[in-house]
């Protein structure tokens, strides 16, 4: 029996990492690898994926210190770090070329993983990842006060919204009441649980490194501009920390890119997922050489 479309869940070490991925679609197709976002896994293309794989061969890993991936304890837990983990786990796969999806801070991660090694970038697909600080929507507040005063104090309240009630917040975050119906409780109940006391100090320390990742937001739009990868942008407005802006700024340094404003917000897979499938499937046959 066929079972190309059929997610599988594997596991493999990557340079003594214990990491999980879901994979989908033929071996020797090409390949879309799929960075999760904050404060998911890949468990956020579990539904994707078996839509695309009749053509594609999709790769989606957990990072270090998420999902169903090891925590090691030698690890650089910044975006550097797991840019550098992307670039050896499609090195361990025998993966040369591919397409990106780039999703909240995967989307950042991802770009440093294509600045590493801009030839191997066959296209890109953007939904909801911010490099363009004029545009960040109202609910970097928090963020942008701790940027402007980064005390130990102020870290110290950065994790007062790593809580599960924090993740619910992050997964609904401003969407309509009728497209929060659409999103599972099984997401921030799924990776509370997989929270720990070391995770958790990690994922403080990720999330102060937003401050120096702003300095990356020049460089990640330089990319852009200079190597002009084939670009599709479907976007979720609804979205208190990215809104229509942020969407639209891309245009500047991406004047041929496609852009898609759908009736959504930050987690369009699980509100928009036929509209955003049907979007990939049109746009990557068209531009892969």
């Amino acid at each position: 029996m066929d079972d190309t479309n059929t997610v599988k869940h594997r596991w493999i070490d990557v340079d003594g990492v214990g990491t999980f991925y879901r994979e989908a679609g033929p071996a020797d197709a090409p390949a879309i690898l799929l960075p999760h976002g904050y404060p998911c896994s890949s468990y956020e293309f579990r539904n994707f994926m078996p839509l695309l794989a009749d053509g594609w061969r999709l790769l989606a890993p957990d990072f270090p210190g998420c999902g169903y991936s090891d925590t090691p304890e030698g690890f650089v837990y910044d975006f550097d770090g797991y840019a550098t983990f992307l670039d050896r786990f499609l090195n361990r796969l025998g993966i040369e070329r591919f397409a990106l999806y780039l999703h909240d801070f995967g989307s950042q991660i991802g770009l440093r993983l294509a600045i590493m090694r801009p030839d191997r970038i066959a296209a890109l697909i953007i939904q909801n990842g911010d490099i363009y600080e004029d545009q960040l929507g109202p609910k970097y507040a928090a963020l942008q006060e701790y940027f402007r005063n980064p005390t130990p104090e102020m870290r110290a309240k950065l994790g007062e919204a790593i809580t599960e009630e924090g993740f619910r917040d992050e997964f609904l975050n401003d969407v309509r009441p009728e497209l929060a119906e659409r999103i599972p409780p099984d997401l921030w109940k799924l990776h509370w649980s997989l929270m720990t006391d070391r995770r958790r100090k990690i994922t403080i320390g990720v999330i102060a490194g937003l401050k120096d990742n702003l300095a990356w937001f020049p460089r990640y739009q330089a990319y852009l501009r200079e190597h002009r990868p084939p670009t599709l942008i479907v976007w979720g407005p609804q979205d208190g920390y990215m809104p229509e802006g942020s969407a639209r700024a891309y245009l500047r340094d991406l004047p041929d890119a496609e852009l898609h404003l759908l009736d959504g917000g930050h987690w369009l897979l699980e509100t928009n997922l036929a509209e955003v499938v049907a979007l990939v499937r049109d746009f990557l046959p068209r531009v892969w050489r």
